[in-house]
């Protein structure tokens, strides 16, 4: 199973947002996407999931065209988090979750006992299985974005996209989050804004500056103190950990007079 994308391209008023992307996803990880504020990310992950469809390039599931395949078939096997998930729909924790599961029983079934196995296994998994019957309104927004990501689990994908789960969650939560992710067999996609989680837990990393994929390998092979310097315009110190992966000190932002640290 596969996810990739061949020269694919975004524009919004004339400007390029994703700039010819090129990428093949590796299967079974946990592959990061890194940049700064406005470099892409976000459409990036869109146009991998199917949610937008590229004004040039392809996005093959497979080796189809993406926006080609069936949309309930893409369901069951893509499931997509979002930065912010808003609703007044009154519905409970477990009713939200359970909303993971109708690609595969449609819209109007009702939820049998395996759908609602799942969707407490999920809850398991995020750590949310005694809000079950919370309503969604009451939820922090730590909260909601736990349970949304359990909706996603309880998709069953083969393929997991997420555009920045580590925010509301505090650094227990973020931890606990990240450790579920990279023991999962699934292949997930994450959005990172803290490159020392993304270079502990990522196995593959895509680094975009201004709409371009400008490195791609592993956390060792991206973040190293001259992409820094030349991606997020600040000075790093990057030291290699106990476990082999970057471990980076910000020195400062590079048109700041640099300064000895003690």
């Amino acid at each position: 199973m596969s996810l990739s994308a061949h020269e694919i391209t975004w524009t919004a008023q004339g400007r390029p947002i994703v700039d010819g992307i090129t990428v093949e996803i590796p299967p079974g990880g946990l592959t990061g996407l890194l940049g700064p504020n406005g470099s892409g990310k976000s459409t990036l992950l869109r146009l991998l999931a199917g949610l937008m469809r590229p004004r040039g390039g392809t996005v093959l599931l497979d080796g189809h065209d993406l926006n080609g395949l069936p949309r309930r078939g893409v369901a069951r096997r893509l499931a997509v988090v979002a930065q912010e998930v808003n609703t007044d729909v009154e519905m409970t924790v477990l009713d939200v979750v359970l909303l993971g599961r109708i690609p595969h029983r449609g819209r109007t079934a009702a939820s049998g006992a395996q759908d609602l196995s799942l969707a407490r296994q999920a809850l398991r998994q995020c750590g949310m299985a005694e809000l079950e019957h919370r309503r969604w309104s009451t939820l922090s927004g730590g909260e909601r974005q736990r349970v949304n990501i359990a909706r996603a689990l309880a998709q069953e994908p083969s393929e997991l996209l997420l555009d920045e789960p580590t925010n509301h969650l505090d650094i227990v939560h973020q931890l606990a989050l990240l450790d579920m992710l990279a023991a999962t067999p699934v292949t997930v996609v994450t959005a990172l804004h803290d490159l020392n989680l993304a270079a502990q837990y990522c196995d593959h990393l895509l680094l975009l500056h201004e709409g371009r994929l400008v490195a791609g390998g592993s956390p060792g092979e991206v973040l190293t103190e001259q992409w820094l310097e030349r991606v997020y315009r600040v000075r790093a110190e990057v030291t290699t950990s106990a476990t082999g992966r970057p471990c980076l000190r910000f020195l400062g932002p590079l048109d700041r007079p640099h300064r000895a640290v003690r």
